[in-house]
């Protein structure tokens, strides 16, 4: 039991990496092999990741192409890209060879243009090299562009018994198999069968008797992410894909949604801290400051600009100069808000839960913004007047302000992702600096024009 224990809790220390190293050196390639053919193919991958390019050149080519094609699947991209630089295109066709059609079309992609044409013509199987040219034509964010060709497919005119035997031949070359899919002479999808109702059936019934008609599917050109929303919605292992003729050309599995899945968690937690692009934290100085660097510069204008605000009240402050203690509290106040309410809606929209009108919508996070508002203000009030000592009339309209910034900022927080989803844009650029700055500016014109109203500052 501990030993099965063992291997399943991969641990990536110094200590291997060292080892690993030491017999790349030493080329010691029978030992090398011995360690590693102990590991899973993704652990190896992590492996490599943590190898200078050179050793783990060395290691893909000494390993068999079944093993190490799976390997350079999983590897990091940056990692994966100069390992490929330094193999041949004879060599990476047979990496490809060995590779499902969605991972071999993702891989050829990766190639700068004049080596894909290469690399494709040096692989053997007409039959593999011909459906992975047929995935390279979609965009790489449509379901044609995710979906595998490899699947098991039955004609709805062949008996059980004949089923089975063809079934056998297909599905050598699928890692799993998820659902049997039934087709018509035209090649359209027509229906579904589970293995169950295979072994259940009697051999001489047809297949088109004990087929399932409803059966989900997606358009070829789909989005990505509306095929993760069908998936997760009918909690689907996999589902077949078909073109406007409803003829079927692949199915799309649950682990190609899950890596889209991450992906768009990842752009949309960058984007919610203000990052415009996809980077990594080892990418380089240069492409980290490209990308923070334009929210930090709309955060700074509207630091500018509550910064004007303040200036336009501040000489006619008088005996209420006191105001300008409380204005970062107006502004986290406003901020915090405003990024709570648009998450909110975003992962709303992102997950497909946002439903009903706007104005409905609009109309909720305003009263939840006017409970959590008279909720802080009460306490407020108490906290101003007699911790601050703060007359009655300027605790009272730090109050109000409080109520009318956060009653704003939930209004705010929820319309932008929504107004922006609407016009075709990510959502997710509404959370963070972009919802946080625009708050701090309106919050803190919102604060003094109260003060100016009941104070006549």
């Amino acid at each position: 039991m501990e030993e099965i224990q063992e291997k399943i809790q991969f641990q990536l220390t110094d200590e291997l990496i060292e080892q690993v190293e030491v017999l790349v050196e030493d080329k010691n390639d029978k030992k090398l092999k011995a360690l590693l053919n102990e590991f899973h193919h993704a652990d190896i991958a992590d492996i490599l990741d943590e190898l200078d390019p050179e050793d783990s050149v060395y290691v893909i080519k000494l390993l068999d192409s079944e093993t190490t094609s799976e390997i350079l699947i999983e590897l990091d991209e940056d990692i994966r890209e100069k390992v490929l630089k330094n193999l041949s295109n004879k060599e990476i066709a047979e990496e490809i060879e060995e590779l499902d059609t969605d991972d071999a079309a993702d891989m050829i992609a990766e190639l700068p243009e004049d080596r894909q044409a290469e690399v494709i013509s040096q692989i053997e199987d007409v039959d593999h090299r011909e459906e992975i040219q047929e995935l390279l034509a979609y965009p790489e964010d449509t379901a044609g562009g995710l979906m595998a060709k490899e699947l098991v497919k039955v004609y709805e005119t062949w008996t059980v018994a004949g089923c089975l035997r063809r079934i056998r031949g297909q599905a050598k070359d699928v890692t799993r198999v998820h659902s049997v899919y039934v087709v018509n002479k035209k090649e359209q999808l027509i229906g579904r069968l589970s293995l169950k109702d295979l072994i259940t059936s009697r051999s001489d019934q047809k297949i088109a008797d004990i087929a399932k008609e409803n059966v989900d599917w997606v358009h070829v050109n789909d989005n990505v992410e509306d095929v993760a929303k069908i998936m997760a919605k009918y909690d689907l292992e996999a589902i077949p894909v078909v073109n406007d003729n409803q003829v079927l050309l692949g199915r799309i599995t649950i682990d190609d949604i899950v890596d889209v899945i991450r992906e768009e968690a990842d752009k949309d937690y960058q984007l919610a801290a203000g990052i415009s692009r996809g980077v990594e934290a080892d990418d380089s100085v240069f492409k980290l400051t490209i990308a923070r660097l334009p929210w930090l510069l709309i955060g700074m204008f509207g630091g500018l600009g509550a910064a004007t605000i303040i200036e336009q009240f501040n000489v006619n402050m008088g005996d209420f100069i006191i105001l300008l203690s409380f204005v970062p509290l107006i502004q986290a106040t406003a901020g915090n808000v405003g990024v709570q309410s648009s998450a909110i809606v975003v992962q709303g929209i992102a997950n497909g839960t946002i439903d009903g009108k706007i104005f409905k919508r609009l109309f909720k996070e305003f009263l939840i913004g006017l409970v959590n508002g008279i909720a802080i203000a009460l306490i407020a009030i108490l906290i101003t007047h007699f911790i601050f000592g703060t007359t009655y009339m300027v605790s009272f309209t730090i109050s109000i302000a409080l109520v009318t910034v956060i009653v704003m900022a939930a209004i705010i927080g929820t319309f932008i992702p929504i107004f922006l989803d609407k016009r075709g844009i990510d959502p997710a650029v509404a959370t963070g600096p972009f919802i946080t700055t625009s708050n701090d500016v309106f919050g803190i014109l919102t604060y003094f024009l109260i003060a100016k109203l009941i104070l006549g500052i």
